[in-house]
């Protein structure tokens, strides 16, 4: 079928409501400069609305039946690779989060058995060591930005325990080249120049790059304990393993995903309890009656029922990432409307788990949302996806909520700290949600 019978075919059919905005431009800018675009395109037009985007027609598809079906139910309709603005191809690589169909089953496999399981035991004293390092910093410091030490912390503990690189003094080095090239994922000018936001992103992608190779080249001649050694070894059925150049966009991409949405979820946690002391008190009384059975331990870390409630809540309310790309690769059908191929869907996570009818005063930090009787996210499937959802929810799921869990713990048991005034906190949301001057606070131990 050539494109015009196919454009007129589609004209005839029943394509969402919305508008198309500015030719080549679309509604581009209202889509990033006004924050809540996107909520007024679900309250005006309901789960499924068109937009134009970057020069593509692009369908918004909000809410969890919206969310099961693109994330689960009709997943092979979608791509990841066609989805994703060109800047994150170019800056991330060919990795695990652009990879579909076959590839990425096979890449999923592999890596697989290094976040499950027996691989998480290995972790446990490693994430606890760097922790009581940073929290010892921190003492002497007394007054510090959180958000920045905090991508700190986790930027060690992914490099330690994912690519097996004793980051040390290089630390700050890398976690800066990290902050940089993030900041290009974005990027509206989409020129490779010096002094552009995606120049200086890129500059920062080879520098990582060339530290990778490095770290690769080492694993594969000696391979420790970590997760990019089990990598090197990974064999599918046919004998076949990850080349240097998969390896270095698999390393890129778990030092991405490892630290940056836990660096969000863990200022947001403890800028809630700065605000909600009774939470706070709560959480510190959970962990003072395990504190009093021994020292913090995996099994532990299974028994805190009231701290995964702010872990969910955090997630719901603060969700590290708004929404995520697809590429629509075959035309669907959805609540009645027609969606052709080689339109861009983007859903939404922020709004999904807003829904009043599922979370009610939805803006209210309330973890007792989560308790064992309200539950709320069980009344419908893919309610809380800020780990994504179905088969591809986040690979590193399990190995995000030890970490974020051993570092609450400690600061619930050993810690206190006051938000400082001043400071502006409203969400900010690129690339990854935080308050927008970063969250600066007093730090002492507790009396």
């Amino acid at each position: 079928m050539n494109q015009d019978s196919e454009n007129s075919n589609s004209q005839s059919m029943n394509l969402p409501p919305g508008e198309l905005g500015l030719p080549i431009l679309g509604q581009t800018l209202q889509f990033l400069f006004d924050r809540k675009f996107a909520e007024k395109q679900y309250a005006k037009y309901g789960a499924i609305s068109k937009t134009s985007l970057l020069g593509r027609p692009t369908v918004f598809m909000i809410g969890s039946e919206a969310a099961e079906f693109v994330l689960s139910s009709h997943m092979e309709y979608f791509s990841w690779k066609e989805g994703w603005p060109d800047n994150f191809k170019m800056l991330l690589g060919e990795s695990l989060f652009l990879q579909d169909g076959e590839e990425h089953r096979r890449n999923r496999r592999l890596m697989m058995p290094a976040f499950h399981g027996q691989a998480l035991t290995g972790y446990f004293s490693t994430m606890e060591e760097i922790t009581q390092r940073y929290l010892a910093k921190w003492t002497q410091k007394g007054e510090f930005n959180w958000f920045d030490e905090f991508k700190k912390l986790t930027f060690e503990i992914a490099s330690q325990l994912l690519i097996g690189a004793n980051a040390g003094d290089d630390v700050e080095r890398l976690s800066k080249l990290f902050t940089t090239l993030t900041n290009g994922l974005f990027a509206i000018a989409p020129f490779d120049l010096p002094f552009t936001t995606l120049g200086k992103a890129l500059k920062a992608r080879d520098l990582l790059l060339q530290h990778l190779t490095q770290v690769v080249q080492e694993r594969q001649q000696n391979p420790t304990n970590d997760v990019l050694s089990m990598l090197v070894q990974a064999q599918d059925e046919d004998g076949g393993r990850f080349s240097l150049e998969e390896l270095k966009a698999q390393a890129m991409l778990m030092l991405f995903a490892g630290h940056e949405t836990t660096t969000s979820m863990l200022t947001w946690f403890c800028l809630e309890l700065g605000r909600h002391p009774q939470v706070l008190e709560r959480a510190r009384q959970e962990q003072k009656l395990l504190a009093e059975t021994g020292k913090l331990s995996l099994e532990q870390i299974g028994q805190m029922p009231y701290l995964d409630q702010i872990f969910q809540e955090i997630e719901r309310l603060r969700p590290p990432v708004g929404g995520g790309f697809r590429g629509v690769v075959k035309p669907f059908e959805f609540n009645g409307y027609h969606v052709p191929k080689g339109w861009l869907a983007l859903y939404s996570i922020m709004i999904t788990h807003k829904q009043t009818d599922i979370y009610p005063n939805p803006d209210k930090f309330d973890p007792d949302r989560f308790s064992s009787d309200r539950q709320e996210h069980k009344q419908k499937p893919f309610s809380l996806i800020g780990f994504g959802g179905g088969a591809r929810i986040c690979i590193g799921i399990a190995f995000a909520k030890l970490e974020m869990k051993i570092i609450a713990a400690h600061l619930l048991r050993n810690y206190q700290w006051e938000i400082l005034p001043s400071q502006n906190l409203e969400p900010f949301p690129i690339p990854t949600l935080r308050p927008k001057d970063g969250l600066r606070v007093k730090f002492q131990p507790l009396t």
